[in-house]
């Protein structure tokens, strides 16, 4: 009877399409059922194909409604409950006729054992197993006292896999899995078997994709040696790698993982090379700096041998600048050099400054766990209303660590012009920032943000003053204006020596693409420590995830000023 029904499913739809005038339902379909499986019984349901089809019989219909009772139990079932009651009739005085499913599908079946285990090479090295066995069982999606559904146990013995051949186990595969269900007691008793295989060993690269660039670039970055212990992690770190540089527009990474090569696989990169050149245009606004408009150019392989070139105009209608920068094609180990070169005209809170700037930067590739070295020389004129006008000049030496939390540490020599007096000497200027986004459900998360920094000096007019610290606005202390937090010096606000913030913001999710958010800021920027008197920015905020990055909309109370304040950001770049 189901390969009478399977046969016609193939082969009656052609019929029902060519007859165009016929688009009556010959039938409806109710599905009764609680919430938790009614969904995809209806998604099961090849019963609601048929409802518009011409020649539709009633030995048809009751082949249809036979099948839908067996495919709602696979559904019932793929979601947990094994011991349901499932209905199904046609009341034919219903206007069209209504075939009826009703579904009480009872208590679920939960997870009352599991029962994991290793085979392979694996076991020759006790403490290695002992630990692999013991981060299986911890890392087990489906445990005890969970709701037995069928995706959750491919998910979850999927899962079980990656985690066995993330690290030298490259072809670790499950050998045996069953899931044994007891319908009376409800009940699920769990048991897979896996065989870790032999350990692996990188091998050689074998790159393919590349014209225009030297085979060197990509070995620069690789973050394993042949001969090296496979770890899945290094292959990541590889693209991400790969992909920052800007030459490719697509890298994949795989190892072979067929035994045979166990001791020394070899690692497939397959490359498709990115255009050379682009040019993008952007526009924004925000109530930080107003109105934005940008050009930006960048050529990946200026010379033919991976130079970068990248300019970037941006004009606000509070600061002006141009930036350019060269940068080298990656070297081992695993570095990349860079020449920036910047020339910036701001007007902020009634302080103006013009700002030079030379560089070298070297850093190192992967982003989650990056080393800066740099050196640049600035000169600075400020302007400040009502006050002496200052210019200073200095070499700036830093050294910077950047992880998954953000620290950095500058040390820098200077040499200073003020007036007609001319200061010779070093100074130090540290900077630490950090941020933690912590789940507090599916659909809210708190985010606290905490950063400071300081520059020892015995004057901050000798310091430029792209090296001095103010703050508030939009992206750091709401409910002021941006960067009017600070010294004062006449009707300006100046740069500090010393700068602190925090932030708390929870944001909740109430669709995809809509969130409310409600936060607290504290900062301030001073010249001496005891300066440092947090001022209060509280209020609430809209999000929305666009294509483009979020729009946030924040209304803010700044509880030193007594002012509210409305901050936006929108970008737009095409």
């Amino acid at each position: 009877m189901l390969l009478a029904v399977a046969s016609l499913a193939c082969s009656l739809p052609a019929t029902a399409a060519q007859d165009d005038a016929e688009t009556a339902l010959r039938y409806r379909v109710e599905v009764s059922a609680p919430s938790e499986v009614k969904a995809a019984v209806e998604r099961s349901l090849t019963l609601t194909h048929w409802q518009t089809y011409a020649e539709l019989t009633p030995e048809f219909l009751d082949l249809l409604i036979a099948e839908a009772k067996m495919q709602a139990t696979d559904a019932v079932e793929a979601a947990g409950y094994f011991s349901a009651t499932i209905d199904a009739e046609l009341d034919r005085e219903a206007a069209p006729p209504t075939v009826k499913i009703n579904i009480e599908p009872g208590l679920p079946t939960r997870v009352t054992a599991v029962n994991l285990d290793i085979t392979g090479a694996l076991l020759a090295d006790a403490p290695d197993a002992a630990r692999a066995i013991a981060e299986l069982k911890t890392g087990w999606r489906l445990p005890e006292g969970a709701i037995f559904r069928q995706s959750a146990w491919l998910a979850a013995k999927a899962a079980a896999v990656r985690s066995l051949a993330a690290e030298r186990y490259a072809a670790a595969r499950i050998v045996t899995s069953e899931a044994a269900i007891d319908p009376e007691t409800r009940s699920a008793r769990l048991s897979v078997t896996l065989d870790s295989g032999p350990p692996f060993r990188f091998g050689a690269l074998a790159i393919s994709g590349l014209a225009k660039y030297p085979a060197d670039i990509v070995r620069n970055l690789a973050t394993f040696a042949p001969g090296e212990p496979y770890a899945a992690e290094k292959l990541d770190i590889f693209v991400r790698r790969l992909n920052a540089t800007g030459y490719f527009a697509s890298a994949q990474v795989a190892i072979e993982t067929d035994p045979a090569y166990a001791d020394a696989a070899p690692v497939t990169v397959r490359l498709i090379e990115a255009p050379n050149k682009k040019i993008t245009t952007g526009l924004g606004f925000s109530t930080d700096t107003l109105y934005r408009a940008q050009l930006t150019y960048g050529d990946v392989n200026a010379d033919g041998n991976g130079l970068r070139f990248d300019a970037d105009l941006r004009a606000e209608a509070k600061i002006q600048s141009v930036v350019i920068r060269f940068t080298l094609p990656p070297q081992i180990p695993t570095y990349t050099d860079s020449f920036p070169m910047s020339v910036q005209r701001t007007d902020i809170e009634g302080l103006r400054t013009k700002d030079i700037m030379l560089g070298w930067r070297r850093q190192s590739a992967d982003p989650r766990d990056q080393m800066a070295y740099s050196t640049a020389f600035y000169y600075s004129q400020q302007m400040p209303i009502n006050a002496d006008y200052t210019q200073a000049h200095a070499l700036y030496i830093e050294i910077g660590r950047t992880g998954r939390a953000r620290a950095e540490l500058h040390v820098e020599y200077q040499s200073c012009r003020r007036s007609e007096q001319v200061i010779d000497g070093a100074f130090g200027r540290g900077i630490a920032q950090f941020a933690w986004w912590i789940p507090i459900d599916r659909t809210t998360q708190l985010q606290l943000r905490a950063e400071g920094g300081a520059v020892a000096v015995n004057a901050r007019h000798d310091v430029p003053s792209p090296l001095l610290f103010r703050t508030g606005g939009d992206t750091t202390v709401r409910g002021y204006a941006f960067d009017s937090l600070g010294p004062r010096e006449g009707d300006a606000t100046v740069g500090g020596r010393y700068y602190a913030l925090a932030s708390a913001e929870i944001t909740h999710w109430f669709a995809p693409a809509w969130g409310i958010a409600t936060f607290v800021d504290a900062g301030n920027a001073a010249d001496e420590p005891r300066g440092l008197k947090p001022v209060y920015g509280y209020g609430v905020g809209a999000r929305v995830r666009t294509p483009i990055g979020p729009f946030r909309v924040d209304v803010a109370y700044g509880q030193e000023t007594k002012q509210v304040r409305l901050h936006v950001s929108i970008g737009l770049t095409f």
